[in-house]
């Protein structure tokens, strides 16, 4: 078995590569950037990839939809700080075979890689939950229209940045960021920045991921 672990903390990924050596005994191979992960898939053809939502450079969700493009089989688990519906629905619906929020145990890891090479899918029982919960909701996902980049920059938005942080954190130009901020406004049929902040907060979209990074997609 062949692991593709990609998290951008050196001690989680030490942590979770112990384990899958001595539980399942799997070869890990190790990323910390999105773009490295996209390449090392190619090279190593992993059975799984434990993809971290958030990453410098490419986010985990545009990881995801990369590596889709590469290989439409790719079983990948999604690794998250946070059991953000939003984010969990993204994530399924963009192809991961499963969510799985960074408080879980030890166990938890193991039964989801598990899971997802049994051709299941996993979910954090909390996550489960929580889109569960959103499903009852007819307009319980105000963002859905939103690209995964356009998804990442309202989140920096919510968190407090602006343009030019967002620009920098997403390895963008400034007038890109503003384009997209105006794009993102006429999807969600608002008219004013701080609507937006609003809207981010109010989702949970803030709570999605282990905070703002120096460098993001």
């Amino acid at each position: 078995m062949k692991i593709l672990l990609v998290d951008d903390h050196p001690i989680v990924r030490a942590g979770c590569r112990r384990m899958l050596e001595q539980s399942l005994g799997a070869e890990v191979v190790e990323a910390c950037t999105g773009r490295e992960a996209c390449r090392l898939a190619m090279e190593s053809a992993p059975d799984v990839v434990i993809l971290d939502l958030t990453l410098p450079g490419m986010g985990g969700l545009e990881v995801l939809e990369a590596l889709r493009a590469q290989r439409e089989d790719v079983r990948v688990l999604m690794f998250s700080m946070h059991p953000n519906p939003v984010f969990a629905a993204r994530a399924i619906q963009s192809g991961a075979r499963g969510y799985l929020v960074k408080s879980a145990s030890p166990d938890d890891l193991l039964d989801a890689v598990r899971e997802i090479l049994a051709g299941g899918i996993y979910l954090s029982p909390e996550v489960a939950k929580g889109m569960a919960l959103a499903a009852l909701c007819e307009d319980a996902d105000p963002v859905k229209e939103l690209s995964s980049r356009e998804l990442e920059i309202l989140r920096l938005l919510g968190k407090g940045s602006d343009l030019a942080g967002i620009a920098a954190a997403l390895c963008l130009n400034y007038k890109t960021v503003a384009n997209s901020l105006t794009r993102i406004k006429g999807k969600l049929g608002l008219r004013h920045t701080g609507e937006l902040v609003r809207l981010a907060i109010e989702q949970g979209l803030t709570d999605a991921a282990e905070g703002v990074k120096s460098s993001r997609r």
